[in-house]
C-alpha cells in the first residue's frame, strides 16, 4: 500500500517574514498535501501572532505550482456554508484544482466562543455538523441552492461556475463518532484522525495502534451500511498527538518506524507539523527535511 506524507503549517509567521518560505519549502521538499489549521486563535499560541487559514491558503496558492493545499480543519463553529462554499470555489479556482476541505465538528476551543456565543454542547455540535456537511456538499456542487434547516439556510444561493475539482473539491472529513464516521462514509474522498485523545498522555503506542484499529473498523463499518467501500476513502492521519508525538521527529528512523506500523493499519497519508521553535511542535528542521525527502523511500526498501 503507497503511503503519502503531507505537513501541516500552523498560520504563525508574517507572509513577509518566513510565512510565505515555509509553503514554498513545502513545495520543495515533496510533501503531498500542505494543510494549515483553520481557527480564530489556537491553544498556547493565543496571545501571540495567528493568521486566517483561507487567505493564508490563497497566498499560498498563488505562490506555489504543484503542492495540494487545504485546511485541518475547518469546522461549524464560525463558518457558515453559504460563505464557505464562495471562499472554496474561489479558492480551489486560484489553486487550479489543489484544494482539500479538511472538516470537523469543532470543539470547546477558543473558536466556540469568538462570536459571543455559549459553546454548544456536545450534541448540538453533532447536529450542526451533521446539517453543514451536506449543506455545503450540495452548495459546491449545484448552481443554485435553497434549503430551510434548523441551524443553516440558503436562499437561491448561487455558486457558479463551481469548483475545478469535480464534482466538487474532496472532503478529508474529520470523525471518531458514530455520527461523524457516517458523514465521512457518505460525504468523504478522506477520512481524518489524530488518534484516541484519552491515550495522548498516559497511553503506550500499542494502545494507540489499537484504538485506531478500532476507528478504522467503525468506518469500514459505515460505508459497509450505505453500500460503499471504505478503500475508496483515503484515511489520513495528522500526527502530533499520539503517544510518539515527542519522539516520532527525532530522527528518520524513528518516524519510518512510525509510518510503517501506521501504513500496516491501513492509513494512507501521515501529516506531520512543520517545526516551530519554543512550542510543542519545536524539532530539528534538518531532521524535519531528512523524513521529507528520505523516509518514505526508507519506508519501501
Amino acid at each position: 500500500m503507497s503511503l503519502r506524507l503531507s505537513t501541516v503549517i500552523l498560520p504563525v509567521r508574517r507572509w513577509s517574514e518566513g510565512g510565505r518560505d515555509q509553503w514554498l519549502r513545502a513545495e520543495l521538499l515533496g510533501f503531498h498535501t500542505a494543510y494549515t489549521y483553520d481557527h480564530l486563535s489556537w491553544r498556547s499560541f493565543r496571545d501571540g501572532p495567528w493568521f486566517g487559514a483561507l487567505p493564508t491558503l490563497t497566498a499560498a496558492a498563488a505562490a506555489t505550482e504543484r503542492l495540494r493545499l487545504g485546511t485541518l480543519v475547518t469546522s461549524p463553529n464560525f463558518r457558515h456554508p453559504v460563505t464557505l462554499a464562495k471562499e472554496l470555489i474561489t479558492l480551489d479556482d486560484i489553486s487550479g484544482g489543489r484544494l482539500t476541505l479538511g472538516i470537523g465538528a469543532g470543539g470547546n476551543g477558543f473558536d466556540a466562543t469568538a462570536l459571543g456565543q455559549e459553546p454548544w454542547t456536545p450534541r448540538e455540535r453533532a447536529d450542526r455538523f451533521a446539517e453543514f456537511v451536506p449543506l455545503l456538499d450540495e452548495l459546491l456542487t449545484e448552481g443554485a441552492v435553497s434549503h430551510r434547516g434548523t441551524f443553516y439556510s440558503a436562499e437561491e444561493a448561487r455558486n457558479i461556475p463551481g469548483c475545478v475539482q469535480r464534482p466538487r473539491l474532496p472532503f478529508a472529513v474529520a470523525a471518531t463518532g458514530p455520527r461523524g464516521l457516517k458523514l465521512a462514509a457518505r460525504h468523504g474522498q478522506a477520512w481524518v484522525t489524530t488518534g484516541d485523545p484519552k491515550l495522548f498522555e498516559e497511553g503506550t503506542p500499542e494502545q494507540s495502534l489499537e484504538a485506531m484499529r478500532g476507528q478504522l473498523g467503525r468506518l469500514e463499518a459505515a460505508c459497509a451500511e450505505i453500500g460503499r467501500d471504505s478503500g475508496e476513502l483515503e484515511k489520513v492521519l495528522l500526527t502530533g498527538f499520539t503517544p510518539e508525538r515527542s519522539t516520532l521527529l527525532e530522527s528518520v528512523d524513528a518516524f519510518v518506524d512510525f509510518a510503517g506500523r501506521h501504513r500496516e493499519l491501513g492509513f494512507t497519508e501521515l501529516v506531520i507539523h512543520a517545526p516551530i521553535p519554543d512550542s510543542d511542535f519545536a524539532a530539528d528542521e534538518s531532521v524535519f527535511e531528512k523524513i521529507a525527502t528520505e523516509a518514505l523511500a526508507q519506508l519501501d526498501d
